[in-house]
């Protein structure tokens, strides 16, 4: 009976840990998702700014499988280039041991406080205050965890059981490896199971060969979560697990040497699984970043290039379903979905073009947005012919459809004739925008990216919450284009010539991102509406 009590409080302090994280996670994505999601997006242009923004990401996600994750997805999408993404996860491993570290430097103290102001600031309606208040509240119940754990351990360290068991793994070092591996595969946190390491306090070269486990299973959940993307995603996360099986290849055989060298080192007192755990990623992110290209290369070899399919028009809109309204529906959206992800790579060459200063990309522009205005086409002319027995909510579900693959084809429009020219000019000419104005600038482009992805979630799930969030952006963006108008005006108030040279274009920019992510935001429309969450018109009442 005994036993179960201590399992019991041992599963209850590591699931608060988990709860923890998962709250400190939200709380930084509603306070300062975009701002994360832009260091990574236009972070990546040398190694050092590459592995930087994977820290910066992973200190505020809590969490590297989020980081790898995202960091996937933008390479999928063309954002980021494979050899920096390596270089972007061996930062985000660094911030998950550095978490680790501030977790364990004995700051339990400020658990109360931390209640109180997080609880304060969550009841705030402004998302950047609600959101900190969250990840403070997480932070707190992370703190309080770790006590938790060292009170649930304590008749563990004291079992004669427990003892033995542990001198099995102390024998046997891959073995020790291979379960923290499967502890933190189960619980998708490296950190959850280092913090479990350190509640136990077991020898020392024990302690560093579950750390080494525990970073291996860590980078295990992305490899398995991206298993559905596309070739480009699953190939960062198999070389972030090829680089930590790596290090722990090399490192397990010298744990016992590693474990005293780091107990006569003078180091905080945080505990020696915590300290292995920073040492290793420190070691790792030294050694192997200058061969982050052979990993790239080497994942490159190992999941070859598919085969391409045809294109999913044809496979969704061939008419066999007309007659079932409720699939011929589905097959629309799908549909629809494909052309927004036509639409975000038009988005994506147009601003590859217009940060490298060479309208070469803006060639396949040109052909995406003739494939864009044929699959609206399809769709308008296959949702046309829909069978009389459709009812009133399948009618209103195919106007839904229409209203999102119109909009689509306006923001192609817009990226074909107005972004497109206005980069050409850019490159055509030679012009150069000031530091500050590029900035600007690449901000808006990656916002309006990330807010085309969001679009796409909403018009998929019809979620509430996504959807006000997708009209929050709206107002973001909007601020952000009349902010960078008149810095633009300050600018060449003060006479700067690469101000005065792109003044035209740098207001049509601000302009033609401003026109899409107004089209983008539509399709949250009909989902606030339906809530009454729309007003019908901003004046106000005089």
């Amino acid at each position: 009976m005994q036993s179960l009590s201590v399992i019991l409080q041992l599963a209850g302090a590591v699931a608060l840990l988990l709860f923890g994280l998962g709250l400190v996670r939200d709380g930084m994505v509603r306070a300062f998702g975009m701002k994360l999601k832009m260091v990574l997006g236009r972070g990546t242009e040398t190694g050092g700014r590459a592995f930087l923004s994977g820290l910066v990401a992973t200190l505020g996600l809590q969490s590297s499988t989020a980081t790898a994750l995202m960091t996937a997805s933008f390479v999928d999408r063309g954002m980021i280039r494979p050899k920096m993404a390596q270089i972007v996860l061996l930062g985000a491993n660094l911030g998950t041991a550095l978490t680790a570290w501030i977790v364990a430097s004995g700051l339990e103290a400020l658990v109360p406080a931390l209640l109180l102001v997080g609880y304060v600031l969550r009841r705030r309606h402004q998302r950047a205050w609600s959101g900190g208040g969250l990840a403070l509240i997480g932070i707190a119940l992370m703190l309080l965890s770790l006590s938790l754990l060292t009170q649930a351990t304590e008749p563990l360290r004291e079992s004669p059981a427990m003892a033995a068991f542990l001198a099995m793994l102390g024998n046997a070092w891959p073995v020790a490896l291979a379960f923290a591996a499967g502890l933190a595969v189960l619980c998708s946190s490296s950190l959850a199971v280092v913090m479990l390491v350190l509640s136990l306090g077991m020898e020392p070269a024990l302690t560093v060969a579950l750390v080494l486990g525990a970073n291996l299973g860590g980078a295990i959940p992305p490899v398995m979560a991206t298993a559905g993307q596309g070739i480009a995603a699953r190939r960062v996360a198999l070389g972030n697990l090829i680089v930590r099986g790596i290090g722990c290849l090399v490192a397990l055989p010298l744990a016992g040497q590693a474990a005293q060298l780091l107990t006569v080192m003078p180091l905080p007192e945080t505990g020696l699984a915590v300290e292995a755990h920073l040492a290793f990623n420190l070691i790792l992110a030294a050694a192997l970043w200058p061969f982050a290209g052979l990993v790239t290369r080497l994942t490159a070899t190992i999941l070859p290039e598919e085969e391409q399919s045809p294109p999913i028009e044809a496979q969704l809109l061939d008419g066999s379903a007309l007659d079932t309204p409720a699939v011929a529906l589905a097959r629309a959206s799908r549909a629809a979905l494909a052309i927004g992800d036509v639409v975000e790579r038009m988005l994506q060459q147009a601003r590859t073009a217009f940060a490298r200063g060479d309208d070469a990309p803006l060639a396949e522009v040109r052909v995406l947005e003739d494939r864009v205005d044929r699959m609206q086409q399809e769709v308008k002319s296959f949702l046309s012919r829909l069978g009389r027995e459709a009812g009133e909510a399948e009618r209103r579900q195919a106007i839904t459809i229409l209203d999102y693959v119109i909009n689509l084809e306006h923001v192609g429009d817009i990226i074909d004739k107005g972004l497109a020219p206005e980069i050409r000019k850019k490159a055509g000419l030679g012009l150069r925008f000031s530091d500050e104005g590029y900035r600007e600038l690449d901000d808006l482009f990656l916002l309006t990216i990330e807010n085309l992805r969001v679009a796409q979630t909403v018009f998929m799930t019809r979620d509430r919450d996504l959807a006000r969030q997708l009209m929050e952006e709206k107002v973001e963006i909007r601020r952000l284009e009349r902010l960078s108008a008149q810095r633009h005006l300050m600018r060449l108030r003060e006479g700067r010539a690469e101000s005065q040279q792109t003044s035209s274009l740098h207001l049509d920019l601000l302009r033609d991102l401003k026109r899409i992510n107004a089209h983008v935001v539509s399709v949250a429309h009909p989902i606030l509406d339906e809530a009454d969450l729309l007003i019908e018109s901003r004046l106000k009442r005089g």
